[in-house]
C-alpha cells in the first residue's frame, strides 16, 4: 500500500528539514528528509567533515523491572547480560525460533533497565514480539513518540559533540554511551552511527528536539556541520557492508549466512532462535552475504541476479553508486561454494550482464570507525 502524505508521521525536526530546504519523501511511516544539497556532497561531507541526520523516526523500548536484564538476553543473540557495565551498547539480530532475523537493533546497557532501539518498519511488530515473551516482573514501555534522535557523524564529530557534553564524549569508546536527566530533561549519548565514520547519537525527550538541533549546529560551525538525509545515510551505510532491514536480513535470513555470526554468544544462557541456529552452524549455510564491485558505472539494483558461467549463483539486495570508492557497490546472497573474496561474476542489470569483483565486507576501507564490527541499522 502507497503511503500517503495524510498517513505520514513527522519527526520533531519537521520544521528544520523544511527550513534548510530539504528534500521530503515517504519513508517507513515518516515523512524523512532524502537530501538537501545533493546526495553525492552530503555522503562526502560525512567522509570528510560532520553531518547531522535526523533519526527520530527509530524506535525506542525500555524494559525495567527485576526480569529486564533477563529478557533482553533471551530475546537477543548476543551478550545483553548483567556482566556488562553500564553505557555498553550492543549491536544485535533479534530472531524467531526459526533463526530467522526479526530485526537487528542496539540494545543500551543503562544500570538495571535495558533500552533497546530498533528500525522504524518493524516497531509495532517488535513492540508486540517483546511484551508476548515479557513476563509479570518485566515492565515495557513504549518511548517511541517521546523521543527524538539525531546522529552526529564525521571525523570531525567528536569535537562537535564535546562542546556540548564535556570531555567524557572524548573519553567514549566505540559503542559506549551515558545518560543524565530525567522527565523531559533526560539525555542519553552513545558513540555509535551507521556511516563507517567516528560519530555519535544523541537522544532527547521530543520536547527539547529543536533546541538540540539548534544546539548542535551551533557548536559544529567552525566544522563547516551540514544536515544530511537518508540518501547520503544509505549510500555510506553500503560502502561499509552493514545490512539494512528488510533488503539485506528479514525472517527468512539468518545472522550465520548474513555474515552477522559475530552476535551470536554460543556460550550465553539460552535465547530464542539459539537450537537452529547451532544446526546452521553444525551443518554449514548454503550462501552467504557477500560484497560486490562493479566494473563500469551502472548501478545493480536489489533483485538483479549475480551469474557464475551463465549459471545463477544469487541475487542483490542492495546497490547504489560507491562515492567514496568510484565504482558501483552492492551486496548479494551467493552460493557457498563460489562465494569466496576475489572471484569474478556478473550482474546481470538492465539485460547487461555486468563483471563484478566478490569482495568482504566492509568495501571501503578508510574510514576512522573505531571497531571492526559496527552497525547498522
Amino acid at each position: 500500500m502507497l503511503e500517503t502524505a495524510s498517513a505520514l508521521k513527522r519527526t520533531p525536526f519537521y520544521p528544520r528539514h523544511v527550513a534548510f530546504g530539504a528534500k521530503m519523501v515517504p519513508f517507513a511511516g515518516h515523512e524523512m528528509p532524502i537530501q538537501y544539497e545533493g546526495i553525492m556532497a552530503e555522503h562526502r561531507t560525512v567522509r570528510t567533515g560532520v553531518g547531522v541526520f535526523d533519526v527520530s523516526h527509530m524506535g525506542e523500548i525500555r524494559l525495567t523491572g527485576s526480569g529486564a536484564i533477563a529478557l533482553a538476553n533471551r530475546l537477543v543473540t548476543n551478550e545483553t547480560g548483567q556482566q556488562l557495565p553500564t553505557g555498553k551498547v550492543v549491536y544485535t539480530p533479534m530472531c524467531l525460533e526459526s533463526g530467522g532475523i526479526i530485526d537487528d537493533l542496539l540494545v543500551y546497557v543503562l544500570g538495571d533497565d535495558r533500552l533497546l532501539v530498533v528500525n522504524a518498519a518493524n516497531f509495532d511488530k517488535d513492540l508486540a514480539w517483546i511484551q508476548e515473551h515479557a513476563h509479570a516482573d518485566v515492565t515495557v514501555h513504549d518511548e517511541n513518540a517521546d523521543t527524538a534522535q539525531l546522529a552526529v557523524q564525521g571525523p570531525k564529530s567528536e569535537d562537535v559533540v564535546a562542546r556540548l557534553y564535556g570531555d567524557r564524549v572524548r573519553s567514549l569508546a566505540f559503542y559506549e554511551g551515558f545518560e543524565f536527566g530525567t522527565g523531559d530533561d533526560w539525555t542519553l549519548v552513545s558513540r555509535t552511527g551507521y556511516t563507517g565514520e567516528d560519530g555519535f547519537e544523541i537522544y532527547v525527550r521530543a520536547p527539547r528536539a529543536l533546541a538540540l538541533w539548534d544546539r548542535v549546529f551551533e557548536a559544529g560551525q567552525p566544522e563547516g556541520i551540514k544536515p544530511i538525509g537518508l540518501g547520503a545515510r544509505d549510500t555510506l551505510r553500503l560502502e561499509m557492508g552493514y545490512c539494512l532491514y528488510g533488503n539485506d536480513i528479514d525472517e527468512t535470513t539468518n545472522p550465520l549466512e548474513a555474515g552477522l555470526g559475530w552476535t551470536v554468544r554460543w556460550d550465553k544462557s539460552e535465547f530464542i532462535g539459539a537450537e537452529a541456529l547451532r544446526r546452521f552452524k553444525e551443518l554449514g549455510v548454503s550462501r552467504r552475504l557477500q560484497g560486490l564491485i562493479l566494473d563500469g558505472d551502472k548501478i545493480a539494483r536489489a533483485g538483479a541476479e549475480v551469474d557464475k558461467d551463465k549459471a545463477s549463483i544469487g541475487k542483490v539486495t542492495s546497490g547504489s553508486m560507491g562515492i567514496s570508492i568510484g565504482r558501483p557497490v552492492a551486496m548479494a546472497y551467493l552460493a557457498r561454494e563460489v562465494s569466496a573474496p576475489g572471484q569474478t561474476v556478473d550482474v546481470i542489470t538492465r539485460g547487461h550482464a555486468v563483471p563484478a569483483q566478490v569482495t568482504a565486507r566492509p568495501m571501503y576501507q578508510h574510514g576512522s570507525v573505531r571497531s571492526p564490527k559496527p552497525r547498522r541499522p
